[in-house]
C-alpha cells in the first residue's frame, strides 16, 4: 500500500504578515534566499514564496487587503537553517546586522551552542546553526 508521503511533491510553510516588503528583504537580501513565486489579488490576498531555486520546499508570506497581522510568536517558534560553514553564517549575520537585525538570546540554550538566533520583521525567530543537521 502506498503511503501518502510517496506522492508528496512540495512543502510550503505559510503565514500572514503586515510587513511583506520587510520580510522579502530580510529573507532574500539578508538570508540569501530567492523569490520563487508570487501572486496578487487572489480573493483579496497577495503572496510571495521564498526559498531555494529547484527545491520543493519554501516559505510563503501572505497579506490581505483588510490587514494581515501576524500572531505574536513564542520565543521558541523557530525556523532553523543548518549551515556547515561558519564563514557563510558570519557573512549572513554581517548583512543582517547592517540591515538592523541583531542576534537575540534563544529560549532554549541548545541553539546557542552552535547557532545564532535572529528575529525577522514579524518577531519570528531564525536560527543559523553551524551544523550539518540530521
Amino acid at each position: 500500500m502506498e503511503k501518502w508521503t510517496d506522492g508528496l511533491m512540495q512543502i510550503r510553510i505559510a503565514r500572514p504578515t503586515d510587513k511583506m516588503e520587510k520580510n522579502i528583504k530580510f529573507y532574500t537580501e539578508g538570508l540569501g534566499l530567492k523569490v520563487v513565486g508570487s501572486f496578487k489579488g487572489h480573493e483579496g490576498y497577495d503572496g510571495v514564496m521564498i526559498g531555494l531555486p529547484d527545491k520543493s520546499y519554501h516559505l510563503e508570506f501572505t497579506t490581505h487587503v483588510d490587514g494581515s497581522p501576524c500572531p505574536a510568536p513564542t520565543k521558541d517558534n523557530l525556523l532553523v537553517f543548518y549551515i556547515p560553514h561558519k564563514t557563510i553564517i558570519d557573512d549572513i549575520c554581517y548583512k543582517l546586522f547592517k540591515m538592523g537585525y541583531n542576534s537575540v538570546p534563544p529560549e532554549n540554550p541548545y541553539w546557542e551552542e552552535k547557532g545564532i538566533t535572529i528575529e525577522d520583521p514579524d518577531g519570528w525567530r531564525v536560527v543559523l546553526m553551524n551544523d550539518q543537521g540530521i
